[in-house]
């Protein structure tokens, strides 16, 4: 299989780092879009607006897959070879060094539907895994392109169990394939991907077994996200029937929301108090639904045009505002954009992010844009405010930043990285 090499960078690398699970600040990101599954951490006890060092460089292979981040350790898929044939591949790497500790083979692909080559300026989607691990409780998840769930053990990388939905569920593939990530709360992991009457799926994460399996929504790439409404925990789903809210430890369907799909669908639903937000790219556009005590959706706005557009990139909010990149295809150039979630007013905009991704520290946003530029920004309504800009990763970057231990964590179709604030 293809190595993940880590290459030192400015001397003693396991002293520059200095990295621990006792690290104080945001300890760990665990799962996609992190701790709160919304994108958010506390500010990190480190000066966002300095200088950044790079702790580590480790050459990755093809994929869109995010960092997970516990216990001193980083995983990621990857493109990888196992016994000659070109699959998916879950690896493990020291948070200090970079050095890989452990890798595991998923499913045999060689070629996505629709895929490409992963240039840093072609507009193809580019091969490799778009699924990010999950860590929880000493064990390492993952769902692959195929819709293969995995669990290992996250020391070691032992197996502890697997499920092919594709075959012990009749799941239903979609073009470009699986790309949404496991989803823990509690005891239970739940995606979506399932024939009828068994499309939304929750396993018990210790054991593997199906706890609950039910409806006929179709999958799309769209990660689900736990959030809690009206004092109800809930997992929304954003299927191609659109937005279905369930209960964590039935499946029980709280509420539901019709929402158009096209093509495909990619970035999660956003929660702010009662309302629930989601777009999508291919002329789809986004929307804004208030959820009441009953469990009825009302329709708040909604705006059927590329500029609201959030093509695989899930905004954040703060103060009842989102931030994140709007547009659709616009490589390169796309901005990052302020949108009023309560009104679908867009308050500012500003070009040449491209379809990265964001995350919100504190009071201010973290970008990465699809060419490899970090850029923070302040988190305010008034005004675009940068207060950095740096140049820090080689590759196409549509994958989300990462912050644990009080570094920065970020891959890209070619390289990972660790990064310190000076």
């Amino acid at each position: 299989m293809n190595r993940i090499l880590p290459c030192l960078v400015g001397g003693s690398l396991l002293a520059a780092a200095g990295l621990s699970a006792q690290t104080s600040g945001p300890a760990e990101w665990g799962q996609f879009r992190g701790p709160n599954h919304d994108g958010t951490v506390p500010a990190p006890q480190v000066d966002l607006k300095g200088a950044v060092k790079t702790l580590w460089k480790a050459e990755v292979t093809k994929g869109f897959s995010s960092f997970a981040v516990a216990g001193g350790k980083a995983y990621t898929l990857v493109t990888g070879e196992h016994d000659g044939n070109v699959g998916e591949v879950l690896v493990c790497l020291d948070v200090r060094t970079g050095k890989e500790q452990w890798s595991k083979p998923l499913t045999l692909i060689n070629k996505y539907d629709g895929g490409g080559d992963a240039g840093t300026s072609d507009n193809k989607g580019g091969d490799g895994p778009r699924s990010t691990p999950v860590v929880d409780g000493g064990k390492v998840y993952a769902i692959d392109a195929n819709l293969g769930v995995y669990c290992f053990d996250a020391a070691s990388g032992d197996p502890v169990w697997s499920h092919d939905v594709m075959k012990e569920n009749a799941g239903v593939q979609i073009k470009w394939q699986n790309a949404a990530s496991p989803v823990i709360d509690g005891s239970v992991l739940m995606m979506c991907g399932g024939g009828p009457g068994q499309a939304l799926l929750g396993f018990d994460k210790t054991t593997g077994k199906i706890l609950w399996k039910g409806e006929d929504d179709k999958m799309t790439h769209a990660t689900p996200v736990i959030a809690e409404l009206h004092g109800t925990r809930q997992c929304i789903f954003f299927t191609q029937s659109g937005l279905v809210a369930v209960l964590p430890e039935s499946g029980k369907v709280l509420w539901r929301q019709p929402y158009r799909f096209n093509v495909s669908t990619a970035a999660s639903p956003v929660v702010f108090e009662d309302i629930v937000y989601c777009s999508a790219g291919y002329g789809v556009g986004a929307g804004a639904y208030q959820i009441s005590k009953s469990w009825k959706s009302k329709e708040i706005w909604r705006k059927e045009t590329d500029e609201y557009a959030n093509h695989w990139s899930t905004p954040v909010v703060k103060d009842g505002y989102l931030y994140g990149m709007f547009s659709f295809k616009k490589y390169g150039e796309g901005p990052l954009a302020c949108v009023d979630i309560r009104t679908g007013d867009m308050k500012w905009s500003t070009p040449g992010f491209g379809p990265g991704q964001v995350i919100l520290a504190g009071d201010n946003i973290v970008a990465l844009s699809d060419q490899g530029e970090l850029v923070v920004v302040e988190a305010k309504p008034g005004k675009y405010t940068e207060l950095k800009r740096e140049e820090v990763l080689d590759g196409k970057v549509w994958s989300y930043p990462v912050l644990a231990y009080n570094r920065l964590f970020a891959r890209s179709t070619t390289e990972g990285i660790c990064l310190e604030f000076q």
